[in-house]
């Protein structure tokens, strides 16, 4: 594992378990240079004060808001680690909700928090059976990096996690981007569905969960360093054009979807959902002398789309 990149407690109600926090992920991504096309040399950024026009140490540097063009406010690491905050070393937790609640969009990265000592086992231990038997997250505020966060706690297999959350206000409203209304047939939601089941599993597939730009990356390098053409895939024929008939691509994509599975085309054909059975009608009442008033129903409000 890691080495902790930061160290501090969990407050509970009165409970305080000290924690350390290590990287929950890490990243495999192949990184490049930026170098000079003519001559090899490496790009490099340097930092450069524009009044003396001289590049800078990195003990010259310091932190400032620019409030006007000629104002800069100077903030110093004291001042921010001097700021008002009782999360400043601890993650309070505030609340627990449903997990199934709560939008994937909010949630960020995620930290492994590890008990700090054998006195904060027991304490971390309860904390987390009591998560797991009542299937909730816990919503908690913490400060790191020069700012006050939102965060997550979860359980993954025995430990417990910490993401950060992004604020409310910064969540973009999708509100603008939802398409136009449009008419869909029972048949056609049912092919979709029956794609759906085509393609579900228990896991994400292997094959799926392979990180294939990557390798592809690995491999183009490798064919250079041993001077060999580069790989290139193989052309793949252009798409027709816009899909005219929807009902046609979805009964082929549910057979190919099954084909690739090993199972055989007679049981991809989707059938049409039953319709609903007509109410019957009712007898027409004998005529009567005497006219009845009937009342009209008020109109109903059309439904505002979505």
């Amino acid at each position: 594992m890691p080495h902790a990149i930061w160290s501090g407690a969990i407050s509970f109600g009165l409970v305080t378990i000290p924690i350390r926090v290590t990287a929950a992920t890490e990243d495999h991504s192949i990184r490049f240079h930026q170098y000079h096309l003519e001559d090899q040399g490496r790009i490099r950024t340097r930092k450069y004060c524009e009044i003396e026009e001289r590049e800078v140490r990195a003990e010259e540097i310091g932190k400032g808001y620019e409030i006007s063009k000629d104002t800069l406010i100077a903030v110093t690491d004291e001042d921010l680690a001097g700021l008002p905050l009782t999360t400043a070393k601890a993650i309070e937790i505030a609340a627990f909700v449903p997990y199934s609640d709560i939008d994937p969009i909010r949630i960020g990265e995620g930290y492994y928090l590890e008990p700090d000592g054998q006195v904060a086992t027991k304490p971390y231990t309860l904390l987390r059976k009591a998560l797991e038997r009542n299937s909730k997250a816990a919503i908690a505020r913490f400060a790191w990096r020069g700012r006050e966060r939102l965060g997550l706690l979860r359980i993954k297999d025995n430990a417990i996690v910490l993401h950060s959350m992004r604020w409310p206000d910064e969540i973009r409203s999708p509100e603008s981007l939802a398409p136009a209304p449009v008419e869909l047939s029972e048949d056609e939601i049912a092919k979709a569905l029956a794609l759906m089941d085509a393609l579900a599993t228990d896991d994400i597939p292997e094959d799926v969960a392979t990180d294939r730009y990557t390798e592809a990356i690995s491999d183009l390098i490798t064919a250079k360093e041993k001077g060999k053409p580069a790989p290139h895939a193989a052309e793949e024929e252009a798409p027709a054009g816009a899909v005219v008939d929807l009902m046609a691509a979805l009964q082929e994509s549910v057979q190919k979807a099954k084909a690739s599975r090993g199972e055989s085309d007679e049981h991809a054909t989707v059938h049409e959902l039953p319709k609903k059975k007509a109410a019957a009608k009712k007898p027409a009442a004998k005529k009567t002398a005497a006219k009845k008033t009937t009342k009209k129903a008020p109109a109903k409000k059309p439904r505002r789309s979505a």
